[in-house]
């Protein structure tokens, strides 16, 4: 995944919140997945289209942490989203 070319939503999925943690059900492939912590914030930032590198600038003003720790995990998690078939590039 590039961090300069936008992500966007492939897949239109059911997200309810519950008590602070996102529950996604895909339900063509049948299964269900939990998004807790800073995964509910970059979830919450894709629902528009936006650059990984936009989503780490955001997340470096609000979070303490370091500039690698932060693009590790959220392209972590984007390759993940990625992989699942709910974004593209």
């Amino acid at each position: 995944m590039e961090k300069n070319r936008e992500v966007k939503l492939k897949k239109k999925i059911n997200v309810t919140d519950l008590s602070g943690e996102k529950v996604m059900v895909d339900f063509e492939q049948g299964k269900y997945f939990l998004i807790k912590g800073v995964g509910n914030d970059i979830w919450d930032m894709i629902q528009e289209p936006v650059t990984p590198e936009q989503i780490i600038e955001r997340l470096l003003q609000e979070y303490e942490v370091t500039p690698q720790e932060c693009e590790n995990s959220v392209m972590d998690f984007l390759d993940k989203m990625e992989d699942l078939g709910f974004i593209e590039q």
